[in-house]
């Protein structure tokens, strides 16, 4: 169970790691208190809150967004829609700028990730994996979209998980079918880009058809990025952009994954008549469907990484930014984190020690075992191997929105003497890895990242840390 902690008198801040992790004896404890700290500093640059406050100011009866400006005098009702991770803190964010300007609001948060709020309804649904709550939500945001009107603004919140949490099927497609599909692609190891292609075809918001429905309202989308590279058409299946994907991509890549003739008839054949031609396109760029919409990144990936990399030179490290473009199989990039670990060891290179190397993405799993685990726990598992008896060498893996696949942890520290000590309790980490069942590893070793629920989500972090 996570809990918060301070780490030291140095520290003022809250860090919510489960203590666990870092309440070691001597040279270790002192390391790892380090590792928390900076993962911290990342986390709190992307606090939503705050980035609803960096880029929304309210300046007596104007509303300014990223700089344009919006007359609430002229405006009769402002709506709040959305849905990601991210989404709870961003209400309560906006609550408290807009005050008795806000009319109402609806936006789906991930189960546990709730906050109170006083106008803006917050609807607990399922993710990875959509679920009926997630539908229901879904339902009553598209009701409020079709009462506005054209002197009314809609401020749509978007994070991490949005895809999943505002699931609002095709009248042929059943939850069940979507449940089927996401599980499938999941499983298959199909990037969130891909898996997106293929869903916002199959529903009624995604791919720019909520700024569809909210037309001829004002539209102003506030997204906290998941995707690497921050395309906006692929975060949260891009519900107020124009869609750069088509019908003919999305069935190409149920051909890629072996998913033809395997998923539900009314998915293949919406799919397949789309691909043909049978059915128009989702709203493309230049449609007039975007005139009166506009789409601000108010944190990202990037944001995330470079507060770490300040942070770890302010505690006397030699950094490395390498990139936030990570994506590919979570044990393969393992092995490229272990082996920078080892030119740092032998060479220096591309840093001295003591060394931070940070890099950011979202991996992917292809899952052949039936255990319990996320990208970044099986990426740190990966990484043990590799490491194996370096003791100065440390390979930390972080999901920012503080769950790491279908578990509580937010990912997995692994160091040199990880498997050592594995082994000391009877585990085998190879029989572990194979199994894809990195989190009962870990946990044994009281080597998991527990942090609860952050309240944010812009993909993934993982340092290399040579002393």
């Amino acid at each position: 169970m996570w809990v918060t902690a301070v780490l030291d008198e140095g520290v003022a801040d809250m860090v919510r790691f489960s203590p666990g992790l870092y309440e070691r004896e001597g040279l270790a404890g002192e390391r790892r208190r380090k590792i928390v700290e900076t993962m911290q500093a990342a986390l709190q640059a992307v606090d939503p809150a705050e980035a609803v406050r960096r880029s929304v100011q309210r300046q007596g009866r104007r509303l300014i967004v990223d700089g344009r400006a919006y007359d609430l005098d002229a405006i009769e009702h402002v709506y709040v829609v959305g849905a990601g991770k991210a989404g709870a803190s961003m209400a309560q964010a906006l609550e408290g700028l807009l005050g008795d300007r806000l009319s109402e609001g609806v936006v789906n948060v991930k189960h546990g990730h709730a906050l109170p709020t006083a106008r803006i309804e917050l609807v607990e649904a399922g993710h990875p994996v959509p679920d009926m709550a997630g539908v229901q939500g879904s339902g009553r945001i598209a009701h409020l979209l079709e009462r506005a009107g054209e002197r009314d603004l809609v401020i749509c919140l978007i994070s991490g998980g949005g895809s999943a949490l505002m699931t609002l099927p095709e009248d042929e497609v059943s939850l069940d079918d979507m449940q089927a599909l996401t599980s499938a692609l999941l499983r298959a190891g199909a990037t969130i880009v891909e898996i997106n292609v293929i869903r916002k075809h199959l529903d009624r918001l995604k791919g720019g058809k909520l700024a569809r429905l909210a037309a001829p309202a004002s539209v102003v989308s506030l997204i906290l990025s998941d995707v690497v590279g921050n395309p906006l058409d692929a975060i949260a299946s891009g519900p107020t952009v124009p869609d750069g994907s088509s019908y003919a991509q999305a069935w190409s890549l149920m051909e890629r994954y072996g998913l033809v003739g395997r998923m539900p008839a009314s998915i293949e054949a919406i799919l397949r008549r789309g691909a043909g031609g049978g059915l128009p396109e989702n709203p493309l760029a230049g449609d007039r469907v975007f005139d009166r919409t506009q789409n601000v990144i108010v944190a990202s990936n990037d944001l995330a990484a470079a507060a770490a990399q300040k942070h770890a030179e302010a505690l006397g490290f030699e950094t490395l930014l390498l990139t936030t473009y990570v994506e590919g199989e979570a044990r393969e990039v393992a092995k490229v984190l272990a082996a920078i670990g080892k030119e740092i060891r032998a060479s220096s290179r591309p840093v001295a020690r003591p060394a931070c190397v940070i890099v950011g993405g979202e991996t992917t799993v292809t899952l052949k075992g039936d255990g319990r685990g996320g990208r970044n726990q099986e990426m740190a598992l990966a990484a043990a191997l590799a490491i194996d008896g370096l003791d100065d060498v440390d390979i930390v893996c972080l999901a920012t929105d503080g769950t790491d696949g279908p578990t509580d942890a937010s990912g997995a520290l692994a160091d040199g003497s990880t498997c050592r000590r594995a082994r000391a309790l009877g585990l085998d980490p190879w029989a572990y890895l194979a199994d894809n069942n990195a989190y009962p590893f870990f946990e044994a070793l009281d080597d998991l990242l527990m942090t609860g629920p952050t309240q944010t989500n812009v993909n993934d972090l993982a340092f290399v840390f040579v002393w």
